[in-house]
């Protein structure tokens, strides 16, 4: 089982999502498909199939989440120094052509996002840089 390496923010944020899921949206859908099923005939039940189709969404982001978090590895980037890129480290890429600079932080896949300057650990630009001095 391999290792899933996340900063504590991003592990913060798929533990919040987490318990949005099991304590809000699980049991909406619930109650959702309870009503749905009062309306009688549930082969023709236009509510009833969008309600087992999200709680069908709902329990899989639920089996994911629980897999990534028992297999984290929450790395502190508050302690990380020293002159070599490696995960959490924020480096700035200046383009040769036009001295444009741009400045990303290495972080786990499901905190990636590049127009907040987040890049993701598995990307090939990150994977490029990771060693470098």
């Amino acid at each position: 089982m391999a290792k899933v390496p996340m900063t504590s923010a991003g592990f913060s944020r798929l533990q919040e999502e987490l318990k949005r899921l099991k304590g809000t949206d699980r049991p909406a859908v619930i109650r959702a498909l309870a009503e749905a099923r009062e309306h009688g005939d549930i082969s023709e039940n236009a509510e009833y199939h969008a309600a087992r189709e999200r709680q069908s969404f709902i329990e899989g982001r639920v089996a994911e989440l629980e897999d990534k978090i028992a297999r984290a590895e929450v790395i502190d980037v508050s302690k990380l120094s020293g002159k070599q890129v490696k995960f959490g480290a924020t480096v700035t890429l200046e383009d040769e052509e036009t001295e444009e600079k741009n400045v990303y932080q290495i972080v786990g896949e499901d905190e990636a996002d590049i127009s907040k300057g987040r890049l993701s650990v598995t990307s090939p630009l990150a994977r490029a840089l990771i060693g470098k001095g």
